[in-house]
């Protein structure tokens, strides 16, 4: 997932939109980048696994607020969806599980719960997987859906020779169904960053339309550096969107242009950043309890004030001090350089890009520093 932006075409159109002055097309990627929904469904008997993994999916312990409900709450048949409490346009989908009844109609049940209308669908389970839903998987590949995967359940107890047996057998009954190449991940619930998740995101971030890509990496929480460094690289691009959109508009002498960029546009991106990055108090609270850490501890490791809070004045402060850095010799010569009509371009752009590349590499030290110290890599 870490070339979830590489692999865009966004960033070249965006660069012809600006040459074109198509300043329109260039707001609204913003736009889309900043609001970008995602949904994803659950399939699968309902049991403590299948619970813990749609909480975990939203940073979320047992015992939190908007966590899944338990099994015996939920009817079998019902569908239940759940929403992210920090990310409302990621939302998870507690489809009823497969039934095992003889016939079966793949194309009812999908019917039945919009099976086609989710971006990508996880079929879980706990020890192999069924063959009303290898039925259901297989309808779905003939569909031209391929955001489909099976995925094993891990309880806290098993063991992992333990799980690589069921993985075999599983994989055996998939390619006794005529798949060549079939895939299952293991996954516990409880520790999302072991196991086979992370290949999981990869294999999704190339599986998914590019923006709904971006919209799961951003919804996630932060479960290792290196997802903190994905998202890092995922907001600096969508800084680079920005700055584009600000030194566009400084270039064009439109009225009231300077309430519609920089300071309103950042503090959203910043916003966004502190929320995904997993900074703000409640996120921290819930990883302290969720690792039964002193939430205090992890608290402190915040040392950019913006992983705190994101306030516009703080925001303002930033792009005036890198305007005020940008009055040195290097940048006159590179100004000097430039055709005169851009210059007012160049100084926006830099300015944007310098201030808000800075903060987003201070809040990704902050997050790193309390993934560090949640998972035990710390010091």
């Amino acid at each position: 997932m870490a070339d979830v932006f590489r692999s865009l075409n966004l960033l070249e159109t965006l660069k012809e939109s600006i040459e074109s002055n198509k300043l329109s097309d260039v707001k609204d990627a913003v736009e889309d980048l900043l609001i970008s929904r995602i949904n994803l469904a659950v399939v699968g008997n309902r049991g403590d696994e299948k619970d813990s993994f749609l909480n975990s999916l939203r940073g979320l312990g047992p015992g939190d607020e908007g966590a899944a409900l338990s099994s015996s709450v939920v009817a079998s048949e019902d569908m239940a969806g759940y929403p992210n409490p920090k990310h409302s346009d990621f939302r998870l989908w507690d489809l009823s599980p497969v039934p095992d009844t003889s016939p079966f109609e793949p194309g009812g049940y999908m019917d039945k719960v919009k099976f086609l209308r989710y971006n990508a669908v996880f079929m879980t389970f706990t020890h192999v997987p069924q063959n009303n839903s290898v039925e259901v998987y297989l309808e779905a590949r003939s569909l031209q859906r391929q955001t489909v995967y099976f995925i094993l359940l891990a309880s806290v107890e098993e063991t992992e020779k333990n799980l690589e047996v069921k993985r075999k057998a599983s994989l055996e009954i998939l390619k006794s169904r005529g798949l060549t190449q079939p895939k299952v991940y293991l996954v516990r619930p409880s520790t999302l960053e072991k196991f086979d998740f992370p290949g999981l995101l990869d294999d999704m971030s190339k599986d998914l339309p590019e923006i709904r890509a971006h919209a799961l990496l951003l919804a996630l929480p932060t479960l290792t550096s290196a997802l903190v460094t994905q998202k890092k690289e995922a907001f600096k691009a969508l800084v680079w969107a920005a700055a584009s959109l600000s030194g566009g508009m400084s270039a064009i002498p439109v009225p009231l242009v300077a309430s519609m960029v920089d300071s309103s546009v950042a503090v959203r991106i910043l916003t966004k950043a502190q929320l995904s990055l997993c900074l703000d108090d409640e996120s921290v609270e819930r990883l302290a309890r969720r690792r039964g850490m002193d939430p205090t501890r992890l608290k402190g490791l915040r040392t950019c004030v913006l992983s705190v809070e994101v306030t516009k004045g703080e925001v303002k402060r930033r792009l005036a001090a890198a305007e005020k850095d940008l009055a040195t010799v290097s940048s006159k010569l590179v100004e000097m350089a430039m055709p005169r009509h851009a210059r007012s371009a160049s100084r926006s752009f830099a300015a944007m890009l310098q201030s808000l590349n800075s903060a987003i590499d201070e809040m990704a030290a902050d997050a790193e520093k309390i993934v560090d110290a949640a998972l035990g890599e710390g010091k």
